[in-house]
């Protein structure tokens, strides 16, 4: 293709937008349009910057560079094919796309090096040759990116598996705090209904909004977080959002419905105080409003409080006609969980097992009764027969 034809086909892409609007997609027209207007300098700047920018992002082709940037940028025809749809205009314009942008990812860099050097003076010969290179290489096909979007969809959800919601906007988290579920220990029963419930979810049925409640320490977030790790949860997404940022959570709900993937949008710590602004808005958003929640996103909220509403002994005294319907107020967002799993202390047995178990995967040796002994006083200091503790105070037996 001449370098004519060539620019104006990579101009016309449509479908395929986002990834024109890219540093390296950037130099690669200013490259063409410094050859159109005969300018050999900026020419050779900008093929310096196609390969600057695809070697800081990891790539040692074009090819790979546009495979990853097809298959993880959202454009409408992924978003199309993720939701199972079907438009033949859409689908004809993304293969004219990916065909134009395989063009590209074939041409060797021998035709830029000529382009350039055609228009420089000859003494510029040895630095021109001198440029490094790229393969040519097209390592993928319009069929095979669409097999990938039928699969694992496109965009973000299908690079990543966990985000944060703020200010509107989604945060990749690459390498996110999860622990696996090998790691997590005691409350067997409790993380069991977690797991149903999640399994619902996963399987396209209808789930529950979930509450964990109870004792800090005790892995209530721990146990949410390690569903993206339990078996069978591959199309499984985990949102972490901060309770400044509830106000948000429709318009976020209202993106993820109907994708491939299942959501779980997390709110840790959850709890409210007197006259909070966003209390009445998350009430809205678990029930009672006129949008439906998406059959494939659930709520999972930790909390230290049972109630999530702090409440007062003035809640139940006589300064109110009817102090019952004060209190009925408080609890009625946390009745609005369909499933609310409480995660108390342990008692003396649960906690001095698990305190036997982490010394065990620690290959400490001392006297159980002497271990004992110093795991109670330890729990006594710290307030809590928890797992938090029981790591604690194994950790502290390290300690020189």
């Amino acid at each position: 293709m001449e370098l004519a034809a060539r620019a104006a086909a990579l101009r016309g892409v449509s479908v395929y937008r986002p990834v024109l609007q890219t540093p390296l997609m950037t130099a690669v027209d200013q490259f063409w349009s410094a050859c159109r207007k005969g300018d050999g300098e900026t020419a050779l700047d900008r093929y310096s910057e196609i390969f600057y920018q695809m070697r800081r992002e990891g790539f040692a082709s074009l090819g790979a560079w546009l495979w990853d940037q097809l298959r993880y940028t959202d454009n409408p025809y992924g978003i199309l094919v993720d939701l199972g749809g079907e438009d033949p205009v859409l689908e004809q314009a993304a293969r004219r796309d990916v065909e134009t942008l395989l063009d590209l990812a074939r041409t060797p860099c021998s035709d830029y090096l000529a382009a350039i050097s055609a228009l420089l003076p000859a003494d510029c010969a040895p630095v021109v040759d001198s440029l490094p290179q790229w393969e040519a290489e097209a390592p993928f096909t319009f069929e095979s990116l669409t097999d990938f979007y039928r699969q694992q969809g496109c965009g973000l959800y299908a690079r990543y598996r966990a985000f944060l919601w703020e200010e509107g906007h989604l945060v990749p988290v690459p390498d996110p705090d999860c622990p696996h579920p090998i790691e997590l220990l005691g409350y067997d029963q409790q993380r069991k209904q977690v797991l149903d419930n999640t399994r619902l979810l996963v399987s396209g049925h209808q789930a529950n909004n979930v509450l964990l409640f109870g004792d800090g320490g005790t892995g209530k977030s721990a146990t949410v977080k390690s569903m993206l790790y339990q078996e069978g949860m591959e199309d499984l997404r985990l949102i972490e959002i901060q309770k400044e940022n509830l106000v948000g959570m429709s318009q976020l709900m209202r993106s993820l419905g109907g994708r491939r993937h299942k959501f779980i949008l997390f709110i840790d710590d959850l709890a409210f105080d007197q006259d909070d602004k966003t209390y009445s808005s998350m009430k809205t958003i678990l029930e009672g409003g006129l949008e439906k929640r998406p059959a494939n996103v659930a709520i999972y909220a930790t909390s230290n409080r049972r109630h999530l509403v702090r409440q007062n002994f003035s809640d139940r005294g006589n300064d109110e006609v009817d102090a019952f319907e004060t209190i009925a107020e408080k609890t009625a967002l946390a009745e609005r969980f369909g499933l609310r799993i409480p995660y108390l202390t342990m008692n003396k047995k649960e906690y001095l097992s698990l305190v036997d178990h982490l010394a065990d995967l620690e290959g400490l040796e001392m006297n159980r009764e002497v271990l004992h002994a110093k795991a109670m006083e330890w729990e006594i200091r710290h307030a809590g027969r928890t797992p938090r503790v029981a790591r604690q105070f194994i950790a502290s037996l390290r300690m020189p």
